[in-house]
């Protein structure tokens, strides 16, 4: 008994056969020419191989928990973005600040507001050492993405206010752990006059 092998089937192996030696010829391209991060470079004007990152970009595993298996993200700001603080942003991060952030985190940014009081979980204290020397790219993360049970609210405050709630939440910090020599004089006295609760 003969078997007919049909020409097409024989046609397959043979192309299958040939094509199988490209791979020499393909090996080339996992190992191409290329330049390492931070080294020099011809090929662009300002004579560096690495690329300036575009604005916006998220940087995965980056900040803080960065070996965390959270999937955390950290924003890097565009240019000239991020926390500005000049009396006018400080002054509108206050009041976004207020209107989002007070009810669960206080408005001393200390975990006490009037949610948390009713049942609601307490959110951490702004001023813990942690958050303190958190990267600012880390309270805009949360404030877009929402971290926990909190809210994100990304659809609903700008990314300029958002920078401006980074902003007051570090005048919060700061105003916190500040000295009491560090108040005018006037002010100092006045101070050091009121009762304390």
């Amino acid at each position: 008994m003969r078997l007919e092998v049909p020409k097409r089937a024989l046609m397959m192996v043979a192309a299958a056969a040939l094509l199988g030696g490209c791979e020499n010829g393909v090996r080339n391209m996992y190992h191409q020419a290329r330049d390492d991060p931070l080294a020099s470079s011809p090929l662009w004007s300002d004579g560096h191989a690495s690329r300036p990152l575009e604005a916006g970009t998220i940087a995965v595993s980056a900040g803080p928990l960065a070996e965390s298996s959270s999937g955390a993200r950290g924003i890097i700001p565009p240019p000239g973005n991020g926390p500005v603080y000049t009396a006018a942003a400080l002054e509108r991060g206050r009041q976004e600040f207020t209107i989002y952030c007070a009810p669960c985190h206080g408005p001393a940014g200390d975990g006490d507001g009037y949610i948390t009081r009713r049942g609601f979980p307490h959110p951490p204290s702004y001023h813990s050492r942690q958050l303190r020397a958190a990267p600012d790219s880390l309270f805009y993360d949360v404030i877009t993405n929402g971290y926990g049970i909190m809210y994100p609210y990304g659809d609903r405050v700008t990314p300029a206010d958002r920078w401006n709630i980074v902003a007051y939440i570090r005048a919060l910090q700061l105003a916190w752990h500040a000295p009491l020599s560090d108040v005018p004089a006037a002010e100092r006295q006045r101070l050091e006059a009121e009762p304390s609760r």
